[in-house]
């Protein structure tokens, strides 16, 4: 089956949908091999430790945020970066309300449910 988006995205008719407390995401575009989400915090926020199959990179748009992976701590801020390879355990701590661009390989098919 092949799942695919829209061509474009047009943020502002796309809805942001709750994840947890204090986070929302955006899905801004998707095929079978990769998935853009935009991911809102709340300050204080705390996107729990968790694994997947998926690889992940997500780029800070916005805000602070202590990023672990695989036990490893870093604070980042508006620019930077980070990789997530598959089935390491991580997770997110805002210390700034902001927004992750996340970005999946393959598509998190759990999130078009």
């Amino acid at each position: 089956m092949i799942n695919t988006s829209e061509s474009f995205f047009i943020a502002k008719k796309n809805i942001w949908e709750p994840v947890s407390h204090g986070i929302s995401r955006q899905i801004t575009g998707y095929n079978d091999n990769i998935m853009m989400v935009k991911v809102k915090f709340d300050k204080g926020a705390i996107g729990e430790l968790h694994q997947h199959p998926h690889t992940q990179s997500s780029y800070v748009i916005s805000g602070v945020f202590e990023i672990t992976i695989d036990g490893q701590k870093q604070r980042l801020e508006s620019g930077d970066t980070f990789l997530v390879n598959p089935d390491l355990i991580h997770g997110a701590l805002c210390l700034e309300a902001g927004i992750l661009l996340d970005v999946f390989n393959p598509i998190r098919e759990d999130f078009l449910e």
